[in-house]
């Protein structure tokens, strides 16, 4: 593979991560990969490992196809048609292993395809043996993630502290599963940033600082 910038930005929810992931992306004028949207992967089309086998055969440049669709290059906008054959034709069930596998699939071909940020769960992981690579990781304290979240989905305090423990859990329990580690370890990444006195603007500077 050719060497190339790939930034990976794992997150505590609320911490701002993602505003920061966006940015930095902006900043660098590179291609930008939410986790949310390589979760498409599983919500819009309900793909299991079988059907992504099917779907490889009757088109050979799927992967290309989606990646734009989840990932497109700064400035590029893209349509998807919701009715359209690719959409309609693989509505199964998916369990766990099979996103897994879509997922590691997707990250590593976002990533061949160019520099860019990745915001997901497991990419530290999926992308451990990419040589350019940048790994960070996004906290902050459980009191300002709460704000952030109460304000953000206008929740209350109670609702916020457990939506805030039960993705905390989930992420914990994906990561450990499928690559034996706890994604809170800072062995994982190259920098970790504590949000309770950045903003979003500062914590780009640093990350790019540290690129630098």
């Amino acid at each position: 593979m050719d060497n190339h910038l790939i930034v990976t930005i794992s997150r505590e929810v609320g911490s701002g991560g993602r505003t920061v992931g966006r940015e930095l992306a902006e900043k660098l004028g590179i291609r930008y990969s939410d986790k949310d949207l390589i979760n498409a992967l599983r919500e819009k089309f309900n793909l299991t490992t079988s059907s992504i086998e099917e779907l490889k055969g009757e088109k050979k440049n799927w992967l290309a196809d989606f990646i734009k669709w989840v990932a497109p290059m700064p400035k590029q906008n893209m349509l998807v048609n919701d009715e359209s054959k690719f959409t309609r034709e693989f509505r199964s069930s998916v369990t766990t292993d099979d996103v897994f596998k879509a997922e590691t699939e997707i990250i590593r071909g976002i990533a061949e395809e160019g520099p860019c940020v990745i915001a997901g769960r497991s990419s530290f992981f999926v992308l451990k043996d990419y040589p350019e690579k940048v790994d960070i990781f996004i906290t902050a304290s459980r009191e300002k993630r709460i704000a952030r979240i109460m304000r953000k989905q206008h929740l209350t305090e109670e609702q916020a502290a457990a939506l805030i423990d039960s993705i905390d859990h989930s992420r914990e329990n994906y990561i450990q599963r499928y690559t034996g580690k706890s994604r809170y370890d800072a062995r994982n990444y190259n920098l970790v940033i504590s949000m309770d006195r950045l903003t979003e603007d500062e914590a780009v500077d640093l990350i790019l600082a540290y690129i630098k």
